[in-house]
This record gives structure tokens, sequence and C-alpha cells, in this order.
């Protein structure tokens, strides 16, 4: 979520943002970082669907009017739901909420709840039809 945030405000490649990113994060291991990065990579790679999955689930709300917390914590947890359709959304689901306690407003947790449920719903339907 900190590098979709950090390319997001700061306009910045996805190459940019991984080169400023894990050079003051030594102490990261390499699991964690190869996992942060493929889900980085699947975010800026399928934006657009992952984007409009979103905006298709969030009634009445606009990307760029989101909290940018918000936004970029919906991308990361709907990157990680298609690359890794095994992983239960519950678990992608709460993983995103602990993030939202820590980072975002209050109020967001039930959004992105609410949103990212949806997203679930929908994604299972398409993969059992």
């Amino acid at each position: 979520m900190q590098m979709l945030f950090q390319g997001d405000l700061g306009k910045q490649t996805p190459d940019e943002v991984r080169d400023l990113f894990w050079p003051s994060r030594d102490d990261v291991d390499a699991d964690t970082r190869g996992f942060a990065d493929d889900i980085y990579r699947v975010a800026n790679a399928r934006q657009p669907e992952i984007d409009e999955l979103i905006e298709s689930h969030a009634k009445n709300w606009r990307l760029e009017r989101m909290a940018a917390v918000d936004r970029n914590l919906l991308r990361a947890a709907v990157a990680e739901m298609l690359a890794y359709p095994n992983t239960p959304a519950a678990i992608i689901i709460n993983e995103s909420l602990e993030i939202a306690r820590r980072y975002a407003a209050p109020e967001s947790v039930q959004f992105l709840n609410g949103v990212l449920d949806a997203i679930a719903h929908s994604l299972l339907k398409k993969r059992l039809s």
C-alpha cells in the first residue's frame, strides 16, 4: 500500500517508486519484499481493471474523491485478490482492514470492508461462471 500511495501522490513511475522505497527498508525479509513487489506489480499492470472494479462497487464514490490511503488500500487488496485467487478473500479483507486501522481515518474501515466484500463476491461469482 505504501508503494502505491507513493506512486499515486508522487506521480512517479513504478521503477522510481521501487528505487526510492526499498533502500531504506533493509529490515524487510526477501519473502515479504517479493510478495509486496508482486502485489505492486499487479496493481500497476492491472490498474484500469482494478479501478473499474473499485468504482463499480463503491456506490456514489469516484476514485479521485476517495482519500488517498483508502484508494490505495483498495487497489492493493484487489490486486491481491486477482493475483492470489486461492487466498481466501476474508483473509485479504481482514489484513486490509488492519492496515486501515493503522493508516486510514476511523470511518474508512466500514467503507473499505463494504467495498472489498462486494468486490470479493463479484470475483468469486465470475470465477464460478
